[in-house]
């Protein structure tokens, strides 16, 4: 794996210095606090950038609403250190707030028995950032394991599996949303049930891309974070939704939030359109991963003679 980030400009360098620096400080005043041994004797083996800023394509537009986000991978020595609310949580937002970082962080948490099992398993997203990362930081003597491919056709019968669980299930999300849109959306508590299936709608559809493309999904329920890395192996998600104007990112925003507010929160709002646009986008992006994982499954199924 690559170890330097010297193909990047200078304020990314300097961002990515910062971000590093953060997740450790923050991490070593995490253990201290804790009452069990095995947290607080817990250590950060790897840090590991993935994603386009590893392999040199990323966007920086923000001014269009395109900028690509820095994907991390933490690597760490026991499964009790991978919970992001217990561990992660308050890094995250210092360096959402932190002036130093001009773009947003995404994270995933995993042990390096967890890691190495998935590389011995040759599943693309691991295989790919052993390729493409580069290491941030590395504690010695805490080896990767190497790569075994999957055949054609085992590869074929995941994704087949993960696609044939997946795709109805975006189908059931939409269905719900329109059953809950026929009761009438001049009921604000009737707006707060269809944005959060809408929400499901999207996670679901993000899930089934990762999954049928990467055999790997995040342990997260954030739909920027889980656009941001499909949008990241394949541009044509993109277009599913609209972000140039000011309205678009609200309307993404107001998404993101529902899948806690919208049942919880007496304050969430969401307006009629807002809904219509919402729910024309995550059809569109039903259609683009309907697309993408059936051309996805045709090269398996024809790398494997079937």
């Amino acid at each position: 794996m690559k170890t330097e980030i010297d193909h990047l400009p200078s304020k990314q360098q300097g961002e990515l210095e910062r971000i590093k620096q953060v997740l450790m400080e923050e991490f070593a005043r995490s253990i201290e606090r804790s009452t069990k041994d095995v947290k607080r004797n817990g250590k950060i083996l790897k840090i590991v950038l993935f994603g386009s800023y590893a392999r040199n394509d990323w966007v920086d537009e923000p001014e269009n609403g395109y900028q690509s986000d820095f994907d991390v991978l933490i690597i760490v020595s026991h499964s009790d250190l991978t919970d992001i609310a217990d561990h992660w949580y308050i890094a995250e937002d210092k360096i959402l707030r932190d002036p130093a970082v001009g773009r947003t962080l995404n994270i995933i948490v995993h042990t390096l028995d967890e890691v190495n099992r998935a590389l011995s398993r040759g599943e693309y997203f691991w295989v790919d950032i052993l390729r493409d990362g580069i290491m941030l930081y590395e504690l010695p003597n805490h080896a990767l394991a190497i790569p075994k491919p999957l055949t054609a056709a085992d590869a074929y019968e995941m994704a087949l599996a993960y696609f044939s669980e997946g795709f109805p299930a975006i189908q059931r999300a939409l269905r719900t949303v329109e059953l809950q849109k026929a009761e009438g959306l001049e009921d604000a508590g009737w707006r707060k049930d269809v944005a959060f299936s809408l929400h499901q709608a999207v996670e679901r559809a993000y899930a089934c891309y990762l999954l049928a493309q990467t055999f790997y999904f995040p342990r997260s329920h954030n739909i920027k974070f889980l656009r941001s890395l499909s949008e990241d192996r394949e541009p044509r998600l993109v277009q599913a939704w609209p972000r140039e104007s000011k309205l678009d990112r609200r309307r993404f925003e107001l998404l993101k939030r529902a899948y806690v507010e919208a049942r919880y929160s007496p304050n969430y709002e969401i307006g009629i359109e807002d809904l219509g646009a919402l729910a024309g986008s995550a059809k569109k992006l039903r259609d683009v991963v309907e697309q993408l994982c059936c051309e996805k499954l045709d090269q398996l199924r024809s790398d494997a003679g079937l």
